[in-house]
């Protein structure tokens, strides 16, 4: 038997992507209108099947951006390839951010800094006070939320039809989005902000790590990227 060609794989593991994130949001609307209790206290719960998997998500789209690094360092193209490795460390530090770098897995106590200036005492960036300022709903909230929103819905719309995004993202080496990940961004979107319950924009954050790493996968631009 002859082995499966790359990209053919890559177009098998997006398929499974895009059905995770439709049975996640279908899950999320059934049990948002049947039982809001379950939805934060099990199904997005913290240190939850949610949670975990969108630290394995970003963790993998980690690695697939360094696997890409490494390739175009191979090519001879060595400032994209550490613009991609520096990309793989921000995917990188957001795995660790998201289950606050294993200190719940493994029970070690956080520094006295950590426990004075983080809401939840815990050893992680997000949740940092400084002064009467959250991080979580501000950098981290409303800003990086417009920001993954201008790339997954207006980069896609953009690139290849407004010349200088499409050479500003080729030169910066950008992975694009395919207008797949744009629909199912916006569906996201209209499907998680609207329901007023605790803990929903983790599942969100689930859907982001999925659509990230099908991104990286088959990136709109790959002849530019990989």
């Amino acid at each position: 038997m002859g082995t499966i060609p790359a990209v053919t794989l890559h177009r098998k593991v997006d398929f499974a992507l895009m059905t995770a994130i439709m049975i996640t949001l279908l899950a999320a609307i059934v049990i948002y209108f049947t039982d809001k209790t379950f939805f934060w206290k099990h199904f997005a719960a913290e240190d939850g099947f949610i949670e975990y998997g969108t630290m394995l998500f970003l963790f993998a789209s980690a690695l697939l951006l360094w696997v890409h690094a490494l390739s175009l360092w191979g090519k001879g193209r060595r400032g994209a390839a550490l613009l991609t490795l520096f990309y793989g460390l921000l995917f990188f530090m957001a795995a660790g951010e998201e289950v606050s770098w294993g200190q719940r897995i493994f029970g070690w106590e956080s520094g006295e800094f950590f426990q004075e200036s983080n809401k939840q005492n815990e050893t992680n960036l997000h949740n940092l006070v400084v002064g009467n300022v959250h991080l979580a709903s501000t950098l981290f909230g409303s800003f990086l939320t417009t920001v993954l929103l201008l790339y997954l819905v207006v980069l896609p719309l953009c690139y290849g039809r407004v010349s200088f995004i499409t050479r500003l993202a080729d030169r910066f080496v950008v992975p694009v989005p395919g207008m797949r990940h744009a629909v199912l961004a916006v569906l996201s979107s209209l499907v998680i902000a609207p329901m007023d319950v605790y803990r929903n924009w983790e599942v969100y954050e689930f859907v982001f790590s999925l659509l990230a790493f099908s991104i990286f996968l088959l990136p709109q631009n790959r002849e530019k990227v990989i």
